[in-house]
């Protein structure tokens, strides 16, 4: 566990409804965040569990605002933002960052932020939770969003 990381147990999410949404791109790292993810979800005792495929990191916000409109606990999404050598990167990751923020806030759906944003290959490796990486950034963000949808469950969506 990496420094100052909190431990986080989730007991209690079996009847949680999660819907996973992943970005094609990166196919060797999506697989492995994709996998953290799915252990996470598993270890939990997560049965319902539905993965949705997007082609990029830009419409993980449009589909994480649909499948909120349904009966969902939390989302999990999933994607990489490699830094090329135009602007590209920033506006896909602001995007990507204050759309899915804005759905979590708007809709209460906890929203796992599994969206790697690295200046090269190799430090995504490296977040991908591939054997050899030093973090596995799927699991988390499916843990967090898990744990935040417990803590919020006695508190129902629309009272806002």
């Amino acid at each position: 566990m990496r420094s100052g990381a909190p431990e986080i147990r989730v007991e209690g999410a079996s009847g949680l409804s999660v819907v996973v949404l992943a970005s094609l791109w990166h196919t060797t790292i999506m697989d492995g965040l994709l996998d953290g993810t799915r252990r996470a979800l598993a270890e939990a005792g997560v049965r319902d569990v539905t993965e949705l495929r997007v082609p990029g990191v830009f419409e993980l916000t449009v589909a994480a605002s649909r499948v909120t409109t349904g009966p969902v606990d939390a989302v999990v999404a999933l994607g990489v933002v490699i830094r090329g050598g135009t602007p590209h990167f920033e506006y896909v990751c602001e995007a990507a960052t204050s759309g899915l923020t804005n759905v979590s806030q708007r809709t209460g759906v906890p929203i796992g932020f599994g969206v790697l944003t690295c200046d090269d290959e190799e430090q995504a490796i490296a977040r991908a939770g591939l054997p050899g990486s030093v973090e596995d950034k799927g699991y988390e963000a499916a843990v967090a969003a898990l744990a935040t949808a417990l803590t919020l469950a006695p508190w129902p969506r629309g009272r806002g």
